[in-house]
């Protein structure tokens, strides 16, 4: 065979089986003309050379495999050389996987410690302003240093949803006998909340600080603002309580872990539930969108009273301020029958109503 058909029918370059050759992993014979002449063997050798450097062997590595197939074995890995060289692969892999999780665990401990840092009101930030100077510098005299940019806070110019009446069904409808899990390690389930009423806000995804989001994700209408609409929440959740919210959750399609990680960092005082197989979808033909191949929540909110749908917001927008929309929603709404106000411990509350 010579040396053309042979990296043809291999897949391979003529340079590559020069190199083989120069190994001495497949040497063909001198015919008198000085052409290469490979045996049929070679078709098997250099095809077996192909598959183990695919799998991150070197050229050098194969090398029991082709002398095991030269020496007149059916396959590359009938020889006990093989074997041992599977083993010493498998054990450099290893040694590498474990170096690269060292890195990698390294790499996310540096970015928790630093997403931390960017956490409005957190003891380990300081970025509400979106400058920070110690004490120390500034009695040196030294100049601000930016910092990034607070995460409760949106960018200008974010394209407002329109409303495409994908919510306009809900009001009256009553939630579903779902049991979803909740970020404080509970198990929720919405047709049977509770009596007064409940802020169920439910929004597309949440991304960490130094992971990124779907691609163009700040031109979709509506999808940037999870994180600001969270902290908005968060801020606002006394408030909330004291004007007859009897209870706040966030839900989206993420994991629960995920979303534990957003709570935690964000340190909300209430639950984010995880719907990951869009089972509210389907129960109330919620509306929703695709991003990066994934389906995701539009963004809305549900007041729900006793089991039913009080009202919808839809569309939500800006979703920073939304948290103040609904508390002043729920100042014009008297309680619930039977119903009276409650802080965060519990405590009745009497809340002023404004003139109607």
């Amino acid at each position: 065979m010579r040396v053309g058909e042979l990296a043809r029918r291999a897949g391979v370059t003529v340079r590559a089986l020069r190199y083989y050759e120069a190994a001495g992993l497949v040497v063909p014979r001198r015919l008198t003309n000085g052409y290469r002449d490979y045996a049929p063997t070679a078709l098997r050798q250099v095809e077996e050379i192909r598959t183990l450097t695919g799998l991150g062997l070197s050229v050098e590595d194969t090398r029991p495999f082709v002398e095991c197939l030269a020496s007149g074995h059916d396959l590359g890995d009938e020889c006990p050389a093989s074997l041992a060289a599977y083993r010493r692969s498998i054990r450099d892999l290893s040694e590498r996987i474990r170096l690269l999780t060292e890195r990698r665990d390294t790499l996310a401990a540096h970015l928790e410690a630093s997403a931390r840092r960017l956490i409005p009101d957190s003891p380990e930030g300081n970025a509400r302003t979106g400058i920070s100077v110690s004490p120390e510098a500034s009695a040196r005299g030294a100049s601000p240093v930016p910092v990034p940019a607070d995460p409760a806070r949106l960018p200008p110019g974010l394209p407002r949803p329109p409303d495409d009446g994908g919510a306009a069904h809900l009001p009256g409808g009553r939630l579903p006998d779902l049991v979803l899990p909740a970020t404080d390690g509970r198990a929720v389930g919405l047709g049977a909340l509770g009596p007064g009423r409940t802020v169920l806000y439910v929004y597309p995804l949440s991304g960490r600080p130094g992971t990124d989001l779907p691609d163009g994700w700040d031109t979709i209408p509506g999808a940037r603002g999870c994180t600001a609409e969270a902290c908005a929440f968060r801020n606002h959740y006394d408030d909330l309580r004291a004007v007859g919210a009897a209870r706040v959750y966030g839900l989206s399609s993420q994991p629960r872990e995920y979303q534990r990680e957003l709570a935690e960092r964000l340190r909300l005082p209430f639950a984010i539930l995880s719907d990951t197989g869009l089972a509210l979808r389907e129960a109330l033909d919620l509306p929703t969108f695709t991003a990066g191949g994934h389906t995701l929540y539009r963004r809305l909110t549900m007041i729900v009273n006793r089991g039913a749908i009080e009202h919808v917001f839809y569309p939500v927008f800006p979703p920073d301020q939304h948290a103040t929309e609904v508390l002043d929603w729920l100042r014009l709404q008297d309680p619930p029958q039977g119903e009276t106000a409650h802080d965060r411990e519990g405590h009745p509350l009497s809340v002023p109503r404004p003139p109607r």
